[in-house]
């Protein structure tokens, strides 16, 4: 492992010698793999371009979050600028670094788009080229080893190959259930991952973060902090509204997109307050903390907003009258 580290280090510490003209531009790139810009596309795919591609890129984007977690907390890898002093910090991180996030969601994400219009070849190409930029932007900017962002491509191809693979065999099994079995699924699911991962996150609390990789941390302003449970019930809670969401619009008929640009745009505005209101909005109201009232809180705030996503926004939609032809 050691092998592994010193390479990378040298590696990083080249790329950053290029010189500071690239961190824009890799910041760029770095953020087009970001968990936040992916949940800010999600709902435009499923509310104003194909709700069959926008819910894909939702389940394999909250699969992929609660994996990435896990892995994480079970490698324990360092950043590049926490063992190293030589490596600048232009892109600081508290969580571990292996796997690199930001690669596996560009893999994932990027790769179903790519899959989705597999006829449209030069967006194949696209994609491929933005998730090549995503890792090298991650090794850019001192946040990841080479291995770190290895795993995460190999991470998010297998969760692709998945989900194709998958996909229409579980929907049709599902498609058999009652909306309560559905719904009952969904949160057996939910709950089974929060009690695993939040076993998981207990389990490296005893972790000592070597003082090394603390004081060059510190150069970034951001002190590492990698136990971190709540992201084990931001996934959950996320997998569940978005499935419970799912299986009650499907009773109803299901979401299709349609209406001309502006009525689009204006699904999207709309449906933005929404998540607004649920996400930011309930997060100011809910007490955070590591108690059992906070994790369920924190459970049913993400809850709603994955439900508003695929059934709420939808069903006020058709009640403004913005999802027609015309």
């Amino acid at each position: 492992m050691q092998t592994l580290i010193d390479f990378g280090v040298s590696f990083v510490v080249a790329l950053q010698s290029l010189g500071q003209w690239q961190i824009p531009l890799m910041k760029f790139f770095s953020n087009l793999g970001t968990e936040d810009f992916f949940f800010v596309v999600l709902p435009l795919l499923y509310w104003c371009v194909d709700s069959a591609l926008g819910i894909r890129v939702g389940f394999i984007l909250v699969a992929g979050n609660f994996v990435n977690l896990v892995g994480k907390v079970a490698l324990a890898g360092p950043r590049p600028y926490w063992v190293s002093s030589q490596v600048q910090p232009w892109w600081p991180e508290t969580s571990f670094g292996a796997p690199s996030g930001h690669a596996q969601h560009a893999m994932s994400v990027w790769g179903m788009i790519a899959v989705y219009y597999k006829k449209q070849k030069w967006l194949a190409v696209v994609c491929a080229i933005l998730i090549f930029m995503v890792g090298v932007s991650r090794l850019s900017l001192g946040s990841h080893f080479p291995h770190d962002v290895l795993l995460g491509w190999l991470i998010g191809a297998l969760l692709l190959w998945l989900f194709v693979r998958y996909w229409d065999s579980v929907a049709a099994w599902l498609s058999t259930k009652s909306f309560s079995r559905q719904v009952g699924i969904a949160f057996a699911i939910a709950v089974l991952a929060a009690i695993l991962g939040l076993a998981l996150v207990g389990l490296r609390s005893g972790f000592q973060i070597p003082e090394l990789w603390t004081t060059n941390a510190l150069r970034s302003g951001l002190e590492p902090n990698p136990i971190d449970r709540s992201g084990v019930l931001t996934s959950a809670g996320t997998f569940f509204g978005l499935a419970a969401g799912l299986a009650w619009i499907q009773r109803r008929g299901g979401y299709q997109v349609r209406g001309p640009f502006t009525k689009r745009a204006l699904c999207y505005i709309v449906g933005l307050i929404g998540v607004l209101v649920f996400w930011q909005g309930l997060g100011f109201v809910f007490p955070r903390g590591d108690g059992l009232l906070e994790y369920s809180l924190r459970f049913l705030r993400y809850a709603l907003v994955g439900g508003w996503v695929t059934a709420g926004a939808p069903w006020l939609f058709a009640k403004l009258k913005l999802n027609v032809s015309s």
